[in-house]
């Protein structure tokens, strides 16, 4: 939810009771500060990838100081940042895809873990499927709290996470189509049109930066995908001019060209809702309503 995830969004969603997360990605400073802004008196944590904090020094200092009380941290070592966010009184929630990956963050003091199954949009690896790594990870890093992460897009699907234990769910691709979400109106028809997803580096190499090795991306099939995924070596061949194509792409706002992260649920996505709408319907719904 890296810049989809801004602080309307963050803000809705703890108003309608859940809790929630500025995507600050990479670590835009500027951009963080205007999106927390934007929620002032509303309680919201902000997500940062912990292997990009490398060349943003000081910026965990920088959330925790703006008041930030839930700092996420995806896809690296979070243990130098661990007691940044412990010492101004903050919670380290640290997303996983592996049960080594989750003992490793319990050690380094992670006060809430993330179990990211495969079926997650966005950045994350080939690993197992939630309904295997969730009872797992819970196992391995009890009595840590552990959430649900991938696929999350129904009542039902948050019925089957709490049933396997989790102490809550993670919802990306359903808040990515709501009103509030930070893209364009044609990302975001692209959601709700869409169900077919495939997990790939073909937008990590045309759009970049690098990613660390074993990570892939799922988005919506498009015609990027279709094109080179399975031919990234021709890719590499040919990047310039995929990379101005990619570049076009984003400037005329082409969805079946550019990326649109998406997980799976994606197929149960109808229609576009108010977030605050979309977390009632996922927490409030009896089972099998």
């Amino acid at each position: 939810m890296a810049g989809v995830a801004g602080g309307a969004l963050a803000a809705a969603v703890t108003r309608a009771g859940g809790l929630g997360f500025i995507g600050g990605g990479y670590g835009d400073m500027t951009w963080i500060d205007e999106q927390l802004d934007i929620a002032p008196g509303t309680a919201v944590g902000v997500g940062l990838i912990t292997w990009a904090l490398a060349d943003r020094q000081g910026l965990v200092e920088h959330v925790v100081r703006r008041g930030v009380r839930w700092v996420w941290l995806s896809f690296g070592d979070p243990a130098p940042h661990v007691g940044v966010v412990h010492d101004a009184g903050a919670a380290a929630w640290c997303q996983v895809q592996t049960v080594a990956d989750a003992r490793r963050v319990a050690a380094a003091g992670a006060d809430v873990i993330v179990a990211q199954g495969n079926e997650s949009g966005g950045h994350g690896r080939d690993n197992q499927p939630l309904a295997v790594l969730l009872p797992e990870v819970i196992a391995a890093v009890a009595p840590i709290p552990v959430l649900a992460a991938g696929g999350i897009t129904t009542a039902d699907d948050r019925h089957r996470a709490m049933g396997a234990g989790a102490a809550g769910v993670v919802v990306g691709t359903r808040l990515y189509a709501s009103h509030e979400a930070l893209d364009t109106d044609a990302a975001k028809a692209r959601l709700v049109a869409g169900s077919a997803t495939c997990r790939t580096i073909v937008f990590d190499l045309v759009r970049g930066p690098a990613w660390p090795a074993g990570h892939t991306g799922r988005a919506l099939v498009n015609s990027t995908v279709e094109r080179w995924h399975g031919r990234e070596a021709a890719l590499r061949a040919d990047l310039d001019s995929a990379r101005h194509d990619y570049r076009q792409a984003v400037a005329d706002d082409d969805p079946d060209v550019r990326v649109v992260w998406a997980g799976t649920g994606v197929a149960h996505i109808h229609e576009l809702l108010p977030a605050g709408d979309i977390v009632h319907a996922i927490t409030t719904a009896p089972r099998d309503a």
